[in-house]
Protein backbone atom coordinates (compact mmCIF):
# COMPACT_ATOMS: atom_id res chain seq x y z
CA UNK A 1 0.00 0.00 0.00
CA UNK A 2 1.53 3.30 -1.14
CA UNK A 3 -0.94 5.75 0.38
CA UNK A 4 0.52 8.08 2.99
CA UNK A 5 -1.87 7.96 5.93
CA UNK A 6 -2.37 11.21 7.77
CA UNK A 7 -4.72 9.59 10.30
CA UNK A 8 -4.48 6.63 12.65
CA UNK A 9 -5.23 3.38 10.90
CA UNK A 10 -8.18 1.34 11.99
CA UNK A 11 -6.96 -1.37 14.35
CA UNK A 12 -9.17 -4.26 13.36
CA UNK A 13 -9.75 -5.84 9.95
CA UNK A 14 -13.21 -6.86 8.89
CA UNK A 15 -12.70 -10.55 8.08
CA UNK A 16 -15.94 -10.86 6.18
CA UNK A 17 -14.75 -8.31 3.64
CA UNK A 18 -11.61 -10.26 2.96
CA UNK A 19 -13.42 -13.25 1.51
CA UNK A 20 -12.99 -13.49 -2.24
CA UNK A 21 -15.24 -14.45 -5.09
CA UNK A 22 -15.35 -18.03 -6.33
CA UNK A 23 -12.15 -17.29 -8.19
CA UNK A 24 -10.10 -15.98 -5.28
CA UNK A 25 -10.44 -16.79 -1.60
CA UNK A 26 -8.48 -16.74 1.61
CA UNK A 27 -9.00 -17.05 5.34
CA UNK A 28 -9.61 -14.13 7.69
CA UNK A 29 -6.69 -12.00 8.72
CA UNK A 30 -6.05 -10.67 12.19
CA UNK A 31 -4.20 -7.64 13.36
CA UNK A 32 -0.40 -7.82 13.41
CA UNK A 33 -0.26 -11.44 12.29
CA UNK A 34 1.66 -12.70 9.29
CA UNK A 35 0.57 -15.85 7.60
CA UNK A 36 0.50 -17.26 4.11
CA UNK A 37 -2.65 -18.06 2.22
CA UNK A 38 -2.15 -20.10 -0.94
CA UNK A 39 -5.14 -19.17 -3.06
CA UNK A 40 -6.24 -22.00 -5.32
CA UNK A 41 -8.28 -19.98 -7.77
CA UNK A 42 -10.15 -22.21 -10.18
CA UNK A 43 -13.07 -21.60 -12.50
CA UNK A 44 -15.68 -24.38 -12.31
CA UNK A 45 -16.15 -24.46 -16.08
CA UNK A 46 -12.50 -25.28 -16.64
CA UNK A 47 -12.71 -28.80 -15.25
CA UNK A 48 -14.63 -30.07 -18.27
CA UNK A 49 -12.42 -28.31 -20.80
CA UNK A 50 -8.89 -28.87 -19.59
CA UNK A 51 -8.06 -31.69 -22.01
CA UNK A 52 -9.82 -30.52 -25.14
CA UNK A 53 -6.76 -29.46 -27.11
CA UNK A 54 -4.41 -32.30 -26.15
CA UNK A 55 -4.32 -33.51 -29.74
CA UNK A 56 -3.31 -30.09 -31.09
CA UNK A 57 0.07 -29.76 -29.36
CA UNK A 58 2.12 -30.07 -32.55
CA UNK A 59 -0.07 -28.09 -34.98
CA UNK A 60 2.04 -24.93 -35.12
CA UNK A 61 5.54 -26.10 -34.17
CA UNK A 62 6.86 -24.77 -37.47
CA UNK A 63 5.83 -21.28 -36.47
CA UNK A 64 7.33 -21.69 -32.98
CA UNK A 65 4.13 -20.65 -31.25
CA UNK A 66 2.31 -22.24 -28.33
CA UNK A 67 -0.98 -24.04 -28.97
CA UNK A 68 -1.42 -25.78 -25.60
CA UNK A 69 -4.14 -23.93 -23.69
CA UNK A 70 -3.72 -25.75 -20.36
CA UNK A 71 -2.76 -23.25 -17.69
CA UNK A 72 -0.91 -24.05 -14.48
CA UNK A 73 -0.59 -21.39 -11.81
CA UNK A 74 -0.13 -20.77 -8.10
CA UNK A 75 -1.20 -17.86 -5.90
CA UNK A 76 -0.04 -16.68 -2.50
CA UNK A 77 -1.32 -13.58 -0.71
CA UNK A 78 -0.28 -12.46 2.78
CA UNK A 79 -1.02 -9.49 4.98
CA UNK A 80 2.66 -9.17 5.88
CA UNK A 81 3.55 -6.44 8.33
CA UNK A 82 0.43 -4.39 7.61
CA UNK A 83 -2.53 -4.26 9.98
CA UNK A 84 -5.01 -4.46 7.12
CA UNK A 85 -5.17 -6.69 4.05
CA UNK A 86 -5.86 -4.55 1.00
CA UNK A 87 -4.45 -6.77 -1.78
CA UNK A 88 -6.92 -8.78 -3.86
CA UNK A 89 -6.33 -11.48 -6.47
CA UNK A 90 -8.72 -12.75 -9.14
CA UNK A 91 -8.28 -15.76 -11.45
CA UNK A 92 -10.86 -16.93 -13.99
CA UNK A 93 -9.86 -19.69 -16.39
CA UNK A 94 -11.80 -19.93 -19.66
CA UNK A 95 -13.70 -16.79 -18.70
CA UNK A 96 -14.60 -15.93 -22.29
CA UNK A 97 -13.76 -16.41 -25.99
CA UNK A 98 -13.38 -14.08 -28.92
CA UNK A 99 -16.53 -13.77 -30.99
CA UNK A 100 -14.62 -14.38 -34.23
CA UNK A 101 -12.42 -17.14 -32.71
CA UNK A 102 -14.72 -19.10 -30.36
CA UNK A 103 -12.32 -22.04 -30.24
CA UNK A 104 -9.60 -19.92 -28.60
CA UNK A 105 -9.95 -19.71 -24.79
CA UNK A 106 -9.05 -16.59 -22.83
CA UNK A 107 -7.90 -16.78 -19.20
CA UNK A 108 -8.06 -13.85 -16.78
CA UNK A 109 -5.57 -13.06 -14.02
CA UNK A 110 -5.81 -9.90 -11.94
CA UNK A 111 -3.80 -8.43 -9.07
CA UNK A 112 -5.15 -5.38 -7.24
CA UNK A 113 -3.24 -3.49 -4.53
CA UNK A 114 -5.57 -1.23 -2.57
CA UNK A 115 -4.67 1.85 -0.56
CA UNK A 116 -6.72 3.80 1.95
CA UNK A 117 -9.11 0.87 2.35
CA UNK A 118 -9.88 -2.43 0.66
CA UNK A 119 -13.23 -1.68 -0.97
CA UNK A 120 -11.79 -0.44 -4.29
CA UNK A 121 -9.44 -3.40 -4.72
CA UNK A 122 -12.30 -5.70 -3.72
CA UNK A 123 -14.57 -4.08 -6.31
CA UNK A 124 -11.86 -4.63 -8.93
CA UNK A 125 -11.57 -8.27 -7.89
CA UNK A 126 -15.32 -8.79 -8.17
CA UNK A 127 -16.05 -6.77 -11.29
CA UNK A 128 -13.03 -6.27 -13.54
CA UNK A 129 -13.26 -9.66 -15.27
CA UNK A 130 -16.97 -9.14 -15.89
CA UNK A 131 -16.38 -5.74 -17.44
CA UNK A 132 -13.56 -7.04 -19.64
CA UNK A 133 -15.75 -9.96 -20.73
CA UNK A 134 -18.57 -7.59 -21.71
CA UNK A 135 -16.18 -5.52 -23.79
CA UNK A 136 -14.66 -8.57 -25.50
CA UNK A 137 -18.04 -10.15 -26.25
CA UNK A 138 -19.22 -7.04 -28.10
CA UNK A 139 -16.58 -7.06 -30.83
CA UNK A 140 -14.72 -9.23 -33.32
CA UNK A 141 -11.11 -8.73 -32.31
CA UNK A 142 -7.82 -9.15 -34.05
CA UNK A 143 -5.88 -5.92 -34.35
CA UNK A 144 -3.59 -4.77 -31.56
CA UNK A 145 -5.27 -1.38 -31.30
CA UNK A 146 -8.66 -3.02 -30.78
CA UNK A 147 -7.35 -4.93 -27.76
CA UNK A 148 -5.79 -1.78 -26.34
CA UNK A 149 -9.07 0.12 -26.70
CA UNK A 150 -10.94 -2.70 -24.95
CA UNK A 151 -8.59 -2.70 -21.96
CA UNK A 152 -8.67 1.08 -21.67
CA UNK A 153 -12.46 1.15 -21.79
CA UNK A 154 -12.63 -1.62 -19.19
CA UNK A 155 -10.39 0.22 -16.75
CA UNK A 156 -12.30 3.45 -17.32
CA UNK A 157 -15.60 1.70 -16.63
CA UNK A 158 -14.16 0.14 -13.48
CA UNK A 159 -13.07 3.58 -12.28
CA UNK A 160 -16.52 5.02 -13.02
CA UNK A 161 -18.19 2.26 -11.00
CA UNK A 162 -15.91 2.94 -8.05
CA UNK A 163 -16.66 6.66 -8.23
CA UNK A 164 -20.39 5.97 -8.41
CA UNK A 165 -20.17 3.74 -5.33
CA UNK A 166 -18.31 6.43 -3.37
CA UNK A 167 -20.89 9.06 -4.33
CA UNK A 168 -23.77 6.83 -3.21
CA UNK A 169 -22.15 6.21 0.16
CA UNK A 170 -21.54 9.92 0.69
CA UNK A 171 -25.15 10.71 -0.22
CA UNK A 172 -26.36 8.05 2.21
CA UNK A 173 -24.17 9.44 4.97
CA UNK A 174 -25.44 12.95 4.30
CA UNK A 175 -29.05 11.74 4.43
CA UNK A 176 -28.65 10.23 7.89
CA UNK A 177 -26.34 12.89 9.27
CA UNK A 178 -29.12 14.69 11.13
CA UNK A 179 -31.17 11.66 12.07
CA UNK A 180 -30.94 9.47 15.15
CA UNK A 181 -30.18 6.37 13.11
CA UNK A 182 -26.59 5.46 12.48
CA UNK A 183 -25.17 4.52 9.09
CA UNK A 184 -22.49 2.53 10.83
CA UNK A 185 -24.93 -0.34 11.33
CA UNK A 186 -24.45 -1.40 7.72
CA UNK A 187 -20.81 -0.55 7.30
CA UNK A 188 -19.04 -2.78 4.80
CA UNK A 189 -15.48 -1.51 5.34
CA UNK A 190 -13.46 0.48 7.80
CA UNK A 191 -13.44 3.77 5.88
CA UNK A 192 -17.22 4.03 6.38
CA UNK A 193 -16.51 4.57 10.07
CA UNK A 194 -14.67 7.77 9.18
CA UNK A 195 -15.49 11.06 7.48
CA UNK A 196 -17.18 11.10 4.03
CA UNK A 197 -14.07 12.64 2.48
CA UNK A 198 -12.29 9.39 3.29
CA UNK A 199 -13.79 7.79 0.18
CA UNK A 200 -12.02 10.30 -2.01
CA UNK A 201 -8.61 8.99 -0.92
CA UNK A 202 -9.26 5.28 -1.52
CA UNK A 203 -7.97 3.55 -4.63
CA UNK A 204 -6.19 0.54 -6.05
CA UNK A 205 -3.65 -0.53 -8.61
CA UNK A 206 -4.93 -2.84 -11.35
CA UNK A 207 -2.73 -5.35 -13.13
CA UNK A 208 -4.58 -7.63 -15.56
CA UNK A 209 -3.27 -10.47 -17.72
CA UNK A 210 -5.36 -11.98 -20.52
CA UNK A 211 -3.70 -15.24 -21.47
CA UNK A 212 -4.40 -17.04 -24.74
CA UNK A 213 -2.61 -19.95 -26.42
CA UNK A 214 -1.06 -17.65 -29.01
CA UNK A 215 -0.68 -14.32 -27.24
CA UNK A 216 -0.78 -12.51 -23.91
CA UNK A 217 -2.17 -9.08 -23.09
CA UNK A 218 -1.05 -7.11 -20.05
CA UNK A 219 -2.88 -3.99 -18.87
CA UNK A 220 -1.30 -2.15 -15.96
CA UNK A 221 -2.40 0.85 -13.93
CA UNK A 222 -0.22 1.58 -10.89
CA UNK A 223 2.92 0.00 -9.49
CA UNK A 224 2.10 -3.68 -9.43
CA UNK A 225 4.25 -5.51 -11.98
CA UNK A 226 4.30 -8.37 -14.48
CA UNK A 227 7.51 -10.11 -15.54
CA UNK A 228 8.00 -12.78 -18.23
CA UNK A 229 10.89 -15.24 -18.26
CA UNK A 230 11.90 -16.58 -21.68
CA UNK A 231 14.61 -19.21 -22.04
CA UNK A 232 16.48 -17.82 -25.02
CA UNK A 233 16.33 -14.09 -24.44
CA UNK A 234 16.01 -13.67 -20.68
CA UNK A 235 13.63 -11.55 -18.63
CA UNK A 236 10.97 -9.22 -20.04
CA UNK A 237 9.21 -6.70 -17.78
CA UNK A 238 5.69 -6.69 -19.20
CA UNK A 239 4.71 -3.51 -17.36
CA UNK A 240 6.33 -0.28 -16.26
CA UNK A 241 5.61 1.04 -12.75
CA UNK A 242 3.60 4.25 -12.71
CA UNK A 243 5.68 6.26 -10.27
CA UNK A 244 5.15 10.05 -9.95
CA UNK A 245 8.81 10.77 -10.70
CA UNK A 246 8.88 8.70 -13.88
CA UNK A 247 9.81 11.40 -16.43
CA UNK A 248 6.73 11.06 -18.64
CA UNK A 249 4.38 10.79 -15.66
CA UNK A 250 5.99 13.78 -13.94
CA UNK A 251 5.58 15.82 -17.12
CA UNK A 252 1.92 14.81 -17.44
CA UNK A 253 1.14 15.72 -13.81
CA UNK A 254 2.90 19.07 -13.92
CA UNK A 255 1.44 20.04 -17.30
CA UNK A 256 -2.01 19.55 -15.76
CA UNK A 257 -1.21 21.86 -12.87
CA UNK A 258 -0.29 19.21 -10.31
CA UNK A 259 2.86 18.73 -8.28
CA UNK A 260 5.03 15.86 -7.18
CA UNK A 261 6.26 16.32 -3.62
CA UNK A 262 9.06 14.22 -2.18
CA UNK A 263 7.81 13.05 1.21
CA UNK A 264 9.05 9.54 2.00
CA UNK A 265 9.51 9.19 -1.74
CA UNK A 266 7.85 10.88 -4.71
CA UNK A 267 4.11 11.41 -4.16
CA UNK A 268 1.35 13.07 -6.16
CA UNK A 269 0.49 16.23 -4.19
CA UNK A 270 2.55 14.70 -1.39
CA UNK A 271 -0.02 11.94 -0.86
CA UNK A 272 0.06 9.01 -3.29
CA UNK A 273 3.21 7.14 -4.33
CA UNK A 274 1.82 6.15 -7.74
CA UNK A 275 0.61 8.25 -10.63
CA UNK A 276 -2.14 5.96 -11.97
CA UNK A 277 -4.82 4.07 -10.07
CA UNK A 278 -8.47 3.12 -9.96
CA UNK A 279 -10.33 5.50 -7.62
CA UNK A 280 -8.57 8.34 -5.74
CA UNK A 281 -11.08 10.97 -6.82
CA UNK A 282 -9.43 13.63 -4.66
CA UNK A 283 -6.27 13.37 -6.77
CA UNK A 284 -7.90 13.58 -10.19
CA UNK A 285 -6.98 14.64 -12.85
CA UNK A 286 -3.38 13.99 -11.82
CA UNK A 287 -3.94 10.33 -10.89
CA UNK A 288 -5.63 8.63 -13.84
CA UNK A 289 -7.11 5.15 -14.40
CA UNK A 290 -5.77 4.68 -17.94
CA UNK A 291 -3.66 1.51 -18.24
CA UNK A 292 -0.60 0.95 -20.35
CA UNK A 293 -1.24 -2.12 -22.50
CA UNK A 294 1.37 -4.57 -23.77
CA UNK A 295 0.50 -7.26 -26.33
CA UNK A 296 3.02 -10.01 -27.01
CA UNK A 297 2.99 -13.23 -29.01
CA UNK A 298 3.68 -16.37 -27.00
CA UNK A 299 6.62 -18.55 -27.98
CA UNK A 300 7.80 -22.04 -27.14
CA UNK A 301 10.70 -20.52 -25.17
CA UNK A 302 8.36 -18.83 -22.68
CA UNK A 303 8.83 -20.26 -19.19
CA UNK A 304 6.57 -18.41 -16.77
CA UNK A 305 5.03 -15.08 -15.78
CA UNK A 306 5.11 -13.50 -12.33
CA UNK A 307 2.36 -11.04 -11.38
CA UNK A 308 2.87 -9.33 -8.03
CA UNK A 309 2.14 -6.26 -5.96
CA UNK A 310 4.92 -3.92 -4.88
CA UNK A 311 5.21 -5.77 -1.59
CA UNK A 312 7.45 -8.13 -3.58
CA UNK A 313 9.05 -5.73 -6.06
CA UNK A 314 10.08 -3.16 -3.45
CA UNK A 315 12.60 -5.64 -2.05
CA UNK A 316 13.21 -8.28 -4.75
CA UNK A 317 14.55 -7.60 -8.25
CA UNK A 318 13.03 -9.04 -11.42
CA UNK A 319 16.11 -11.20 -11.93
CA UNK A 320 16.10 -12.64 -8.41
CA UNK A 321 12.37 -13.39 -8.54
CA UNK A 322 12.77 -15.24 -11.85
CA UNK A 323 15.77 -17.17 -10.53
CA UNK A 324 13.68 -18.37 -7.56
CA UNK A 325 10.77 -19.50 -9.71
CA UNK A 326 13.03 -21.20 -12.23
CA UNK A 327 14.82 -23.09 -9.45
CA UNK A 328 11.48 -24.32 -8.09
CA UNK A 329 10.36 -25.53 -11.49
CA UNK A 330 13.63 -27.31 -12.17
CA UNK A 331 13.66 -28.96 -8.73
CA UNK A 332 10.14 -30.42 -8.82
CA UNK A 333 8.71 -32.98 -11.18
CA UNK A 334 5.08 -32.50 -12.19
CA UNK A 335 2.62 -34.67 -10.34
CA UNK A 336 0.15 -36.92 -12.19
CA UNK A 337 -2.73 -34.69 -11.17
CA UNK A 338 -1.15 -31.52 -12.50
CA UNK A 339 -1.04 -32.48 -16.18
CA UNK A 340 -4.20 -30.50 -16.95
CA UNK A 341 -4.74 -26.81 -16.28
CA UNK A 342 -5.45 -25.27 -12.91
CA UNK A 343 -3.81 -24.72 -9.57
CA UNK A 344 -0.38 -26.32 -9.59
CA UNK A 345 1.80 -27.32 -6.62
CA UNK A 346 5.07 -26.24 -8.22
CA UNK A 347 3.72 -22.79 -9.04
CA UNK A 348 2.17 -22.48 -5.59
CA UNK A 349 5.45 -23.46 -3.95
CA UNK A 350 7.28 -20.87 -6.04
CA UNK A 351 4.84 -18.13 -5.04
CA UNK A 352 5.18 -19.11 -1.37
CA UNK A 353 8.97 -19.07 -1.58
CA UNK A 354 8.94 -15.61 -3.16
CA UNK A 355 6.65 -14.40 -0.38
CA UNK A 356 8.99 -15.74 2.29
CA UNK A 357 11.91 -14.07 0.55
CA UNK A 358 10.13 -10.70 0.49
CA UNK A 359 9.31 -10.96 4.20
CA UNK A 360 12.91 -11.96 4.98
CA UNK A 361 14.02 -8.84 3.11
CA UNK A 362 11.76 -6.76 5.39
CA UNK A 363 8.95 -5.95 3.01
CA UNK A 364 6.56 -3.70 4.93
CA UNK A 365 3.55 -4.17 2.66
CA UNK A 366 0.90 -6.71 1.78
CA UNK A 367 2.38 -9.25 -0.63
CA UNK A 368 0.39 -10.96 -3.39
CA UNK A 369 2.03 -13.13 -6.03
CA UNK A 370 0.73 -15.15 -8.98
CA UNK A 371 3.10 -17.54 -10.79
CA UNK A 372 1.89 -18.86 -14.15
CA UNK A 373 3.70 -21.73 -15.88
CA UNK A 374 3.81 -21.12 -19.63
CA UNK A 375 5.77 -24.27 -20.50
CA UNK A 376 4.03 -26.95 -22.57
CA UNK A 377 3.77 -30.48 -21.16
CA UNK A 378 6.85 -31.88 -22.85
CA UNK A 379 8.88 -28.81 -21.83
CA UNK A 380 7.86 -29.23 -18.19
CA UNK A 381 9.09 -32.81 -18.08
CA UNK A 382 12.57 -31.59 -19.00
CA UNK A 383 12.78 -29.29 -15.95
Amino acid sequence: MDFLHLKDASTTADDSNRSSSSSSSSGGRKRCRMHSVSRRCENEDHENRGQRNDDDDDDDDEDNVVVDDDVKYGVTSVCGRRREMEDMVSVHLYFTNQKNLPQIPIHFFGVFDGHGCSHVSMSCMNRMHEIVKEEIDEKELGETEEWKKIMRRSFRRMDEEVMEYANKIKQRDAAVAGSSSSSSQNNSCRCELQTPSRYDTVGSTALVLLLMPHKLIIANCGDSRAVLSRKTTGIFPLSSDHKPDRPDELSRIESGGGHVIYWEGARVLGVLAMSRAIGDSSLKPYVIPEPEVVIMDRRMEDEFIILATDGLWDVVTNETACDVVRACMQAQQPSVGSMGGGSDKTCSDASILLTKLAIAKHSSDNISIVVIDLGTHHQHHHC
